[in-house]
Order: structure tokens, then C-alpha cells, then sequence
């Protein structure tokens, strides 16, 4: 039964999502064949596809989960909204070691290792993203400010 609820109301709200993607997304060229609107159209129709399918098998008696696993899950999206709200304060490379760290620790790994992972996935992702794939990481706000060159003009005020 609880798959069933869970398809219901994933399908009402992929129904919203699919009249959003068929009637308010247009793009003004188009870079691929395809175009960036026909996207969210395949994901609405793939979507309410597999919704229908979720529906009309038959039910499962219960989920099988253990209260171990919900309290590891509603502690992966607390880690993960606080990744969020670090990710510009702290800048990439912190949070995603603080991140990677935790999220290690807390599926069984040791402190070391956890922390050996932790730090290659902040300094190998930041190290492909700014390399590879050219994108612009914030370094942290907190890092800013403490290695800001002063101004000359706060320079000569102090003198």
C-alpha cells in the first residue's frame, strides 16, 4: 500500500510537472537537435510512465525498513542541507571535505579512512571541476576576507 501512496502522490505531482514542461518551457535557439525543451518533456512522460507502472502492480506489505535505516536517511538530508548552506561560507573544498567525512563515517567507515575520503573528494572534485570541466567554485567567503589584501586606501587611513 505504501508504494502505491507513494506513486499517487509522485504522479499528481509529475501531472503538474509535465503541464509546466509541455506549456512554459520554451528556449529562444536551439544547441542540440533535440532543443533544451524536449528534456523536461521525456522526464515528465518517462516519469508519469513509471508512476502507472508503480501503480498497477501489486502491493508490498510493508517496506522492510529498520528504524536504523530511516534515522541514516533523515541524517543524509540533514547533512545534506547543511552542505548547502556551508557550500558558500566555507567554499567548496571545506564543505565537501566536512561533507564527505561525515556522510563515511556515519555508513561504517573508519575515522581515518573517513577522513582520507573526505579530503580526496574535496581536493580531486574541486580539482575537476576548475580543471576539466572549467567551472567557477566558490573558494568560501570566510577564506576571502582572511587572505583579502588590505587597500591602499585602508593602508595610508591607519598610517
Amino acid at each position: 500500500m505504501a508504494d502505491r501512496i507513494f506513486a499517487g502522490v509522485l504522479l499528481v505531482v509529475s501531472l503538474a510537472y509535465a503541464v509546466i514542461a509541455f506549456t512554459a518551457i520554451s528556449a529562444p535557439f536551439q544547441y542540440d537537435p533535440l532543443g533544451p525543451e524536449s528534456w523536461p518533456r521525456l522526464l515528465a512522460i518517462v516519469a508519469i510512465v513509471c508512476l502507472l507502472i508503480i501503480l498497477w502492480k501489486p502491493d508490498t506489505d510493508s517496506l522492510g525498513v529498520t528504524g536504523r535505516t530511516w534515522f541514516r536517511l533523515a541524517a543524509t538530508i540533514i547533512l545534506l542541507v547543511a552542505y548547502a548552506e556551508l557550500y558558500e561560507p566555507l567554499g567548496f573544498i571545506v564543505s565537501t571535505i566536512l561533507f564527505g567525512t561525515t556522510m563515511a563515517a556515519m555508513l561504517g567507515a573508519g575515522i581515518l579512512r573517513s577522513a582520507a575520503f573526505g579530503l580526496a573528494a574535496g581536493i580531486a572534485g574541486y580539482l575537476l571541476c576548475v580543471m576539466l570541466l572549467d567551472l567557477n567554485l566558490p573558494a568560501g567567503e570566510i577564506f576571502e576576507t582572511l587572505f583579502e589584501p588590505s587597500s591602499p586606501a585602508a593602508s595610508e587611513g591607519e598610517s
